[in-house]
């Protein structure tokens, strides 16, 4: 019988790993990034206390108006440069980067850059 290999368990088991050595301070929180299909989902979580500080998304209405006819790249470093803005406003400048268990490219590494240039560190 020919079964199907379930990427996204592949990548849970990767960001498991990850997990255990990228932890979110109340000084240096973990930006994490979750992609679907047709969205992105960027979060700056303090572990310690077990609370989202900053969130956006493709699906806010201040980013859904932005990426009008971009491409998922390009909405991805919109998204990206969202959060930077909304966590320099709450006093967050640095962070550590939690790619989910995703491959640095693409998506991804869009959310990263904006995130950079909007000023936060990582």
């Amino acid at each position: 019988m020919i079964t199907v290999k379930d990427k996204n368990k592949d990548r849970l088991v990767r960001h498991a790993r990850v997990r255990k050595t990228v932890v979110g301070t109340a000084k240096r929180p973990r930006l994490n990034v979750y992609r679907s299909l047709t969205n992105i989902y960027a979060q700056i979580i303090d572990d310690e206390n077990g609370k989202t500080l900053v969130s956006a998304s493709t699906l806010d209405k201040e980013v859904a108006e932005q990426i009008k006819g971009k491409t998922k790249t390009e909405a991805a470093k919109i998204v990206g440069e969202v959060i930077g803005k909304r966590a320099v406003e709450k006093k967050i400048k640095e962070v550590v980067f939690d790619r989910g268990g995703y491959i640095y490219t693409g998506r991804v590494q869009a959310v990263a850059d904006g995130a950079r240039a909007s000023g936060l560190k990582f």
